[in-house]
């Protein structure tokens, strides 16, 4: 009797959590937008990627990605091209 009152337990403990609601994983645009929270779910996913979720992790990347890439004006754009100033003739 307690045999199977013990499996029915387990049996509706495993049910319980196999139909638990998986955990939210964060946008990429709201990491783009969060920096600091960036930086956070990029060290828990280097410190254990498992545990955070192949999902997150890869929403992480492609944050980091976006933010790295995105179209930003070149800080050299409106500088002047300087021509080399003309050496002196040697005899």
């Amino acid at each position: 009797m307690n045999r199977v009152l013990f499996s029915m337990s387990v049996a509706a403990v495993l049910l319980l959590t196999g139909c638990s609601k998986p955990a939210s994983v964060e946008s990429v645009e709201s990491l783009v937008a969060n920096p600091e929270r960036l930086k956070e779910l990029r060290a828990q996913c280097k410190a254990d990627h498992a545990k955070v979720g192949d999902a997150q992790c890869n929403a992480v990347a492609e944050a980091t990605r976006q933010r790295f890439m995105r179209a930003m004006p070149s800080p050299y754009a409106n500088d002047p091209v300087r021509t080399p100033a003309p050496q002196a003739a040697k005899d």
